[in-house]
Formats: C-alpha cells, structure tokens, sequence
C-alpha cells in the first residue's frame, strides 16, 4: 500500500510538472555563413503562453505592421504574423490561427502542418524541444547561473546541441545549435515571466468566424 502512495503521488507530481503554467518570452536569432562569405543573421521574438492542454504563441510585430494588415491591401494567410493556437485534444494537437483584425479564427488541418512550420509534435510545441530526445542527451560540465537548471549537451560529426533546462518549471532557458566549423549557429532565449496571465486570449473568442485553411488557398 504505501509503495502504491509512493507511486501514485510522483505520478501526480510528474503531471503537475508537466502541466506548469508560463507566461515566457522567446528571442530567435540564427547565423549562416555562405561559402561566397556572406554572413546572414536573423532575429525575431514570440510571447508565448504555456497551459494545461493549450500553447499560444504570438510573434511581437513592429508598430506599423498593424496599419499594413488594415489597409486591406492583401486577404491572403500569413501564418507568421498571427498568433497561433495549438491544443491537445484526444492526445492529439489541434491548431488555429487567430486574425483578431478580421474576427476570424483559422483551423488548419494536420495535411497543410508542412505550410505553416508546424511538425505535428506536441511535445516540440508545449517544450519548444523533444522531451524524450533531451532525456538521452548527457549532463554537462558547463556551469549553470540559473538555480535549478542544468546544462545538457550533445555533439556528433561536427554538430552540436545545447540546452539549458528548468527541471522545476519544465522548460529549456538557452537551446543551441550548430556545427564546429562555425557555419551556422541557432540560439533560442527563453525569458519566464514573473507572473501568469489570467485573461487568456483563447476563451475570448466568442463571436469570430470559423474559417478553414482552404479558403485562403488560390
């Protein structure tokens, strides 16, 4: 019997984990060397927001981009500046994507993921990462500033992957990757903030459209 309690409370302790709520600012920023020399950088940053069964991430857009999208110059999908949805229903992810300018909430169907960058995975949505891919990546000596997070690395023919975890909050801080001869380098930057958001966007949808991706196809 009390093996039974034993079991049963780390199971409800692993879900609770697993299901820790977080408000987290992301920073992307990836670097390409050509072999012309040509060095190509890129930044970009997403709020996201981490419950129970939803994610929603949302790019942060400069100011004028919201008087271009209601100049009504163009009506066709643009999955990257729309905050996007994605739930788990029946252990499997469901996705939308929110135009709050035109009340309409987009539902794409897992045949059209590839069009929007989205692999189907839930754990790479709700972790940003494969949670089973990092268990089998080996404990750093890289010291960690961050109370509670440990570094995990990985290298293999001239790649490599880095992460920094959170085991208490259930998310990477830092992901890294990239190859020893310095051609390309990916960092992922993830910022937990203090509190959560109550007022969450997805229960405020009442009264949008229903539109399907299709509609948006030539």
């Amino acid at each position: 019997m009390k093996r039974l309690y034993l079991l049963m409370a780390a199971l409800c302790a692993a879900g609770s984990a697993a299901a820790t709520d977080l408000d987290v600012k992301i920073a992307y920023y990836s670097k390409v060397v050509t072999a012309e020399g040509v060095t190509r950088e890129a930044r970009y940053e997403e709020k996201m927001l981490r419950r129970a069964g939803h994610v929603w991430t949302a790019r942060v857009l400069p100011a004028h981009a919201d008087d271009d999208h209601k100049g009504g110059a163009h009506k066709h999908f643009n999955h990257v500046v729309l905050p996007r949805h994605v739930m788990l229903e029946n252990g499997k992810p469901r996705v939308e994507f929110i135009d709050a300018h035109s009340r309409e909430v987009v539902l794409v169907p897992p045949a059209e993921y590839d069009n929007i960058s989205f692999d189907g995975s839930w754990d790479h949505a709700y972790y940003l990462l494969d949670s089973k891919r990092l268990k089998g990546m080996p404990l750093s000596s890289r010291a960690s500033t961050v109370a509670g997070a440990r570094w995990r690395e990985r290298e293999e023919k001239g790649l490599f992957e880095r992460v920094l975890w959170d085991d208490q909050k259930q998310i990477p801080l830092v992901i890294e990757s990239g190859d020893k001869a310095a051609t390309f380098f990916n960092r992922t930057e993830l910022t937990v903030q203090a509190g959560v958001t109550r007022d969450l966007p997805w229960q405020k949808l009442k009264g949008y459209s229903q539109k399907e991706y299709s509609d948006f196809l030539d």
